[in-house]
């Protein structure tokens, strides 16, 4: 029996030895130069949002950086919504986020951003809904891949320096909305 111990120890510590020096041995050095790593902008909470210009369906053109105030000047808190006209959640929170936007106009932008459908869905939801707000034109879908969204609908909070506060994915309701805000504008005043 002491000999059947033995046995498995030397076993058991040549099988560490041998898994250690396989390791080390197979190891591939990296040959990828640290210049042509690229970092990817996302929306985290604390940092600053990935600046994007679209348009509207009628060509009129969006830059955040221009809202918020990246450029030295005051800028507002937006809040940036992706959403899509087939999307069910977007159509229950719509009416919210329209009557929000006029609630707080001119004292924060809200931003509506479509997932990849045409100028005519676009112009057909809006109308459908009274937006009043604009409606930004995805089509190519750059800046929902660039802020990840996978899920509609998705809203991102921004305060007056460009920094995303919160994101908030699903259904948004007018009270969590306008809570979200009354801290924004708190941070202004």
């Amino acid at each position: 029996m002491i000999q059947t111990q033995s046995q498995w120890a030397t076993l058991l510590f040549l099988a560490i030895f041998l898994g250690g020096g396989w390791i080390v041995l197979s190891q591939e050095e990296v040959s990828q130069p640290a210049s042509s790593i690229t970092l990817t902008e996302a929306p985290i909470v604390g940092h600053l949002a990935p600046d994007f210009t679209l348009q509207t369906p009628l060509g009129e053109t969006v830059v955040l950086s221009e809202i918020t105030a990246r450029a030295g000047v005051q800028g507002q808190p937006v809040i940036l919504n992706f959403w899509a006209s087939w999307c069910g959640p977007c159509r229950i929170e719509m009416p919210d986020l329209q009557q929000t936007s006029m609630k707080y106009n001119g004292r924060v932008a809200v931003i509506g951003v479509n997932q990849g459908e045409n100028n005519q869905a676009i112009t057909q939801f809006g109308n459908e809904f009274s937006v009043t707000y604009p409606l930004l034109n995805d089509q190519d879908q750059t800046v929902n891949n660039t802020y990840q969204v996978n899920s509609l609908p998705t809203t991102i909070f921004i305060d007056t320096d460009g920094i995303v506060r919160e994101v908030q994915i699903g259904i948004i309701t007018k009270a969590v909305l306008e809570d979200r805000i009354e801290q924004l504008i708190l941070e202004v005043e």
